[in-house]
């Protein structure tokens, strides 16, 4: 996979593009000193033709703006891409079928991709987009992170729509924060009542890989309808993170046998994390109420941990 920065009208934009591509650690082609497209393209072309999926970033631009229009058709003429994908966003309106169309006309759109559905818009725009090219929605972008774009699922997107979460895309997360292996480890030591300051670390460390908690939360069903705050959900976020820097203040001894950890100790432990002691308390309260839960779920039997082991591999399907 390669990225070419065909932006030569913003500011910033190859810059912002090249960020990207160490992020992501893919090699990218531009040219920050020419203002031809085209130019960049075909001095970079026998490079090109190595790269599987060459995923090509042109400038932003209004349908009314017919110079620029006029570009996007010479490099598409030039260039003869295989996918032709309009990003729209999803706060766009009524402007969306008089732009998908003239980029249509103009260039053959063959995918959508709907950005900022994170927002309050829900996308009306981009179903019309949709409606006026004939091409389907291939991803959605709900934030600025380049683990914020997902390829679209017709059932999930409705389902967030409607208040009804998205299993399916929350399972897809949780796979990506922790491993097979991992996951049924957790899960054998929770039905058996063993959980440590350990346990809870790893948890933390997953629901971080799995993003911000106000997205994660509107996956779940029902939770988008409770209208949390997204304040309230940064202040837990917060509290997530101290309470991970109070962890790496304590010794193996206190994370794996946390009822060792007496009035002195929080005292120590607070000043080597920066924090304060009601803070380690509070963290403290937090582990005994996952503690208490899982000894509550002890010797339910093997149909829990079938379940379990089931929503790990992603099998269990919303109809």
């Amino acid at each position: 996979v390669a990225l070419v920065g065909l932006d030569v009208h913003r500011p910033a934009a190859m810059d912002q593009l090249e960020q990207i591509a160490k992020k992501v650690k893919v090699p990218v082609f531009l040219d920050k000193e020419e203002k031809d497209p085209a130019r960049i393209y075909k001095d970079n072309e026998p490079e090109l033709k190595k790269f599987d999926i060459i995923i090509i970033d042109t400038a932003g631009r209004d349908a009314l703006s017919e110079d620029l229009v006029q570009e996007l058709k010479e490099l598409n003429s030039t260039i003869r891409p295989v996918e032709n994908l309009l990003v729209i966003s999803a706060d766009i309106g009524q402007a969306a079928e008089s732009q998908a169309q003239k980029f249509h006309d103009t260039c053959g759109v063959t995918g959508v991709i709907a950005t900022k559905m994170d927002g309050t818009a829900k996308a009306g725009g981009a179903l019309s987009a949709c409606a006026v090219t004939e091409a389907p929605i291939k991803f959605i972008g709900t934030g600025e992170n380049i683990g914020d774009i997902e390829p679209f699922n017709p059932e999930g997107f409705v389902g967030r729509l409607l208040g009804m979460g998205d299993i399916e895309a929350l399972l897809e997360k949780a796979k990506g924060a922790i491993s097979e292996e991992e996951a049924e480890d957790l899960s054998k030591r929770f039905l058996k009542g063993d959980f440590t300051l350990i346990d809870l670390y790893n948890q933390m460390l997953a629901m971080k890989k799995m993003g911000p908690l106000n997205k994660v939360m509107e996956m779940i069903p029902g939770m988008s309808q409770m209208k949390i705050p997204k304040e309230v959900l940064q202040v837990q976020e917060g509290k997530l993170e101290v309470w991970r820097h109070i962890m790496d203040s304590m010794t193996k001894e206190e994370l794996e046998d946390p009822e060792k950890i007496s009035a002195s100790r929080i005292d120590r432990i607070a000043k080597g994390s920066g924090t304060k002691p009601s803070e380690v308390r509070a963290l403290m309260k937090q582990y005994r109420q996952a503690k208490k839960l899982t000894k509550m779920m002890k010797g339910k039997g093997k149909n829990m941990e079938k379940m379990m082991q089931k929503m790990q591999k992603g099998q269990i399907k919303m109809k």
